[in-house]
C-alpha cells in the first residue's frame, strides 16, 4: 500500500468509502457517528483545498481507504474533560474510513494511522464511544485516551480524545 494526497478526481471514491464506512459503523453498533451523510463532499473538498486529505493505495491501484492529517491546532481540543499527554505542537488525523468492497483493504487503517505516526511524534485524533473498530486499533498501536472531547460548544456530540505522543518520532513501529 501507498499514501498518496487526494485529488478532486478521487471525490467519487472516497464519497464511496465514507458510504461503506458509516454503513459498516451501523452494522457494528456505532448508528450515531457521521450521520446525515457526514462527512459531506464539501468537507472532503475542503480538506484537500487544506491540503490534508490522504488516500491509501492499494496494490492494484484502487483506493482503499482515506483520511484526513494535518499539523493544525483544532479548536475542538481546546477544551477537554480529562488532560493530553501534552501541550507541544501536534498533527490531527479525522476522517478514517476504509473501503468494504475493494480488495485488499485489510489492515489500512492501521497502515494510515502508522504512515501519520511516522511522520509527526504527537498525534490527536477522537473517535464515537461505540466505535468498537477504532477504538482496538488506536489501543493497539500506543495512542492513550486521554479524555472526552465535545464536536459543538452546547457539548451535544462527545468523542473520546486520544493522543500519541513519542519522543524521536514513530519508534513504535515496526
Amino acid at each position: 500500500m501507498t499514501v498518496r494526497k487526494t485529488t478532486t478526481a478521487d471525490l467519487p471514491a472516497v464519497m464511496r468509502i465514507f458510504e461503506e464506512a458509516r454503513q459498516f459503523m451501523r452494522e457494528t453498533g456505532n448508528g450515531e457517528q457521521w450521520p446525515d451523510g457526514k462527512p459531506s463532499q464539501e468537507q472532503l473538498e475542503e480538506d484537500i483545498k487544506k491540503g490534508g486529505s490522504y488516500v491509501c493505495v492499494n496494490d492494484s491501484g484502487e483506493i482503499a481507504a482515506t483520511f484526513y492529517f494535518n499539523e493544525e491546532t483544532d479548536p475542538t481540543y481546546a477544551e477537554i474533560d480529562g488532560a493530553w499527554q501534552n501541550d507541544a505542537p501536534y498533527a490531527v488525523v479525522h476522517r478514517v474510513a476504509r473501503s468494504q468492497t475493494t480488495a485488499g483493504t485489510r489492515g489500512a487503517g492501521a497502515f494510515c494511522l502508522e504512515w501519520c505516526l511516522a511522520r509527526h511524534a504527537n498525534v490527536r485524533i477522537d473517535t464515537h464511544k461505540d466505535n468498537a473498530p477504532m477504538l482496538r486499533l488506536l489501543e493497539r498501536l500506543g495512542f492513550v485516551c486521554c479524555g472526552i472531547i465535545w464536536l459543538t460548544p452546547e457539548k451535544l456530540e462527545e468523542r473520546l480524545a486520544y493522543q500519541f505522543s513519542a519522543a524521536g518520532g514513530a519508534a513504535h513501529l515496526r
